[in-house]
């Protein structure tokens, strides 16, 4: 079996399939850490103890927890990402591949709610994200926004009357949102930006239990709030 090095290179010498081992059996080993004593209680000596190494071995691997962290999110953020990619059809309506995404983000976080409450959950104390998380943090966001971009091509939105709002978007967002088209202005973006916030709220809300008493079918409810947002933003009905 030929392993994967760090961020997905081959691994091809012996000592690097070694290494891309070890590294696994330790992210492994830290996700059940996650699980039983949440992110931040999570200690390098204890997933040390899990492999069976010393704690010195394992920082050559990582060299402080916020290493390791970092290293759970982004293969977090990759996860999840690349379900949602597979889960986009190009060839459906946008609206069916709206919702097909949104599901599968919803499917992930049930499968992975550890995974996800370290993504999208309460901020581990001392800790602070790098520049490099951001990447694999983007992927489900640039998948709902090639679809806007696809359904504003497609004439499937329609047409916006305002122009920019100076200050109010990056130059990023507005290119993660769908880009420059006659269908897109800041309003627009703002219901996009609300969509997607949205969704992730109404995962949050159903795994972290804050439905409880209100909710009485997930699915049916999840797929109405998909839908209606949907529709906020402007798509047509299927």
């Amino acid at each position: 079996m030929i392993s994967l090095g760090h961020h997905g290179r081959v691994a091809t010498t012996a000592r690097e399939r070694v290494r891309a081992e070890l590294t696994r059996e330790i992210t492994d080993a830290a996700r059940r850490q996650l699980a039983e004593v949440g992110a931040p209680a999570l200690s390098l000596r204890a997933v040390a103890r899990e492999v069976g190494m010393v704690s010195s071995a394992v920082y050559r691997y990582f060299p402080s927890r916020d290493d390791l962290l970092t290293r759970l999110i982004i293969d977090g953020y990759d996860d999840l990402g690349a379900v949602a990619e597979a889960a986009d059809d190009p060839s459906a309506p946008a609206l069916e591949r709206w919702l097909a995404v949104c599901r599968a983000v919803r499917s992930w976080a049930r499968a992975h709610p550890h995974e996800y409450a370290l993504l999208y959950g309460s901020p581990v104390p001392g800790y602070r994200a790098p520049q490099e998380t951001i990447p694999a943090a983007a992927r489900v966001a640039l998948v709902l926004g090639r679809i806007l971009s696809d359904a504003a091509e497609a004439g499937d939105l329609p047409r916006a009357a305002g122009e920019r709002d100076p200050g109010l978007f990056s130059d990023e967002a507005v290119a993660a949102l769908g880009g420059d088209h006659p269908a897109f202005d800041d309003a627009v973006r703002a219901r996009a930006l609300l969509a997607w916030s949205s969704l992730y709220g109404t995962v949050s809300f159903e795994l972290f239990g804050h439905f409880v008493g209100s909710v009485e079918d997930g699915d049916r409810y999840f797929d109405r709030a998909m839908g209606d947002l949907a529709m906020l933003i402007g798509f047509r009905a299927a």
